[in-house]
């Protein structure tokens, strides 16, 4: 099992800041290891809401579907993924903090099946890829200024170069 655990700062207030984060298809504009994110469900975010996010899978692309498992308006979001490669576990809390809010990100994969005896050969490369997330992240809500609203619907814009189909994994 990989984990990895970001603390990062956001110029605008908690709930436009949670709005943006709990719309998980946003995670196409701020992690570069998203290939592409859309919402499944029409509506506001909230439990029992789902997300697919395209991600790159040596060889090949992966489709992952995300579900909101938990949702405190505003606050937290718990979010849930499984396919015959692996598990995903996202928790999001986004406090507020003098002059904006203070999010708090931690991650979890799990590989499944046979491919459980890898899961220590996991960690550095997932590190990696955690790490340039969370830079990505504080670099995403640096740039969005207080006010600007949320997104929370509909499908995030693939990021420049980056495919929007899946092409292989299951989801």
């Amino acid at each position: 099992m990989a984990r990895f655990h970001a603390t990062v700062e956001s110029c605008s207030p908690a709930a436009e800041t949670f709005g943006y984060l709990a719309a998980f298809s946003n995670a196409a504009e701020w992690d570069p290891g998203v290939l592409a994110g859309e919402q499944l469900d029409p509506g506001p975010v909230r439990a029992g809401s789902r997300f697919r996010l395209v991600v790159p899978f040596p060889g090949a692309r992966m489709s992952l579907t995300y579900e909101v498992v938990s949702f405190v308006p505003d606050q937290e979001v718990l979010l849930h993924a499984a396919n015959a490669v692996l598990r995903s576990t996202d928790r999001i809390v986004v406090t507020g903090a003098a002059g904006g809010s203070t999010v708090r990100y931690d991650a979890e994969v799990r590989l499944r099946g046979p491919l459980q005896v890898l899961d220590l050969l996991l960690r550095p490369g997932f590190r990696v890829v955690a790490e340039r997330a969370a830079a990505g992240l504080a670099d995403a809500l640096s740039r969005r200024p207080p006010g600007r609203g949320t997104r929370t619907a509909a499908a995030a814009p693939p990021r420049p170069g980056r495919a929007a189909k899946p092409a292989g994994g299951t989801s």
